[in-house]
C-alpha cells in the first residue's frame, strides 16, 4: 500500500491518497484545498480512484471537496451518518459507521468511530498496518474537546485509550494535522496518554481559562500541559466551578507562574 500526504500550509490539515499499488486502485481521504498533488499523481499513474472518505465534517478537512469529487467523475463520498447531516448540498453520498469495512482493489479500510473532538469523528484503519486518526490523536498530543461540536473529554479518552491504543504497537498513525507516528511511540511518550495510564501524576496548578483579551475568565486547575501540533500547547484542565475536565488550546490558559 502506498500512502501520500499533502499538508495545507496555514491550517496544517492533511489530506491523503491511499493506493494498493502504482496504477492500481485507490481512495482519497479528506480534502484540504491543496489536493492537486494527490489528484495529479493518481491521474498520472493511472490509478482508479473509487471513493473519497471523510474523517469528520470540520471545514479544514472538507475544503474543496465538491471540486475534488467532480474531478474524478462524481465518485462516492463516504462519511459517518452525522457528517452527512452536517454538510450541505448532499456532498456525502453514502455512509460508513463503526466496524464497517470498505474493500476496494487490494485495500481493506475499516471505520472506527472515535468521538470526542466531534460526534461524527472516524478513524480509518487501512490494511491493518496504518491508521488515519484525523483530529483524535496527533504526534505528541491529542484533539481538543473545547470546541462547540465536541462531545467531551470522556468520549475522546475512550476513543483513544479503548479503541486506538488497543491496536498493535507497530501500527503507523497518520493524523489529521502534521507528521505521522506509531501506536507505541504515543503510548510511551504522549503526555496525555501517560496521564491517563497513571504514569505521570499531575501537580494541579491554578489557572484561568478564556480568550487572551477576555475580561471574565473561569478558574480552573491545570492537570496536563503538553505540546500541540502547531508548535503551541494544549492543556487538560479541570474547571473549579463544576469539576468538568476538557482539553483546550494553550492560548486559552493564563498561568500565574
Amino acid at each position: 500500500m502506498i500512502l501520500q500526504r499533502v499538508e495545507q500550509a496555514e491550517w496544517l490539515s492533511n489530506a491523503y491518497l491511499a493506493v494498493d499499488g502504482i496504477g492500481g486502485t485507490g481512495v482519497l481521504i479528506d480534502s484540504n484545498g491543496v489536493t492537486e498533488p494527490l489528484a495529479e499523481r493518481a491521474e498520472r499513474e493511472g490509478t482508479t480512484v473509487t471513493h473519497i472518505l471523510l474523517t469528520h465534517h470540520h471545514w479544514d478537512h472538507v475544503y474543496g471537496l465538491k471540486e475534488l469529487a467532480e474531478r474524478f467523475g462524481g465518485i462516492p463520498v463516504l462519511a459517518h451518518p452525522k457528517t452527512a447531516e452536517l454538510l450541505d448540498d448532499g456532498l456525502v453520498t453514502g455512509t460508513i459507521d463503526h466496524n464497517d469495512v470498505l474493500e476496494t482493489g487490494d485495500l481493506k479500510i475499516e471505520a472506527i468511530h472515535t468521538p470526542g473532538h466531534c460526534a461524527d469523528h472516524l478513524a480509518l484503519r487501512i490494511n491493518d498496518d496504518d491508521l488515519l486518526t484525523a483530529d483524535a490523536l496527533f504526534k505528541g498530543t491529542v484533539g481538543g474537546t473545547a470546541n462547540p461540536t465536541a462531545t467531551g473529554l470522556g468520549d475522546l479518552k475512550a476513543s483513544i485509550m479503548d479503541r486506538i491504543m488497543e491496536l498493535p504497537n507497530d501500527t503507523r498513525i497518520h493524523p489529521g494535522h502534521c507528521e505521522p507516528s506509531t501506536i507505541i511511540e504515543e503510548w510511551e511518550s504522549n503526555p496525555f496518554i501517560r496521564y491517563w495510564r497513571g504514569l505521570d501524576e499531575p501537580a494541579p496548578e491554578p489557572v484561568t481559562i478564556g480568550p487572551p483579551d477576555a475580561e471574565e475568565r473561569r478558574e480552573a486547575e491545570l492537570l496536563v500541559w503538553g505540546p500541540d501540533y502547531d508548535g503551541g500547547n494544549k492543556a487538560l484542565i479541570r474547571f473549579a466551578d463544576d469539576g468538568t475536565e476538557t482539553i483546550t488550546g494553550g492560548s486559552q490558559v493564563k498561568r500565574e507562574r
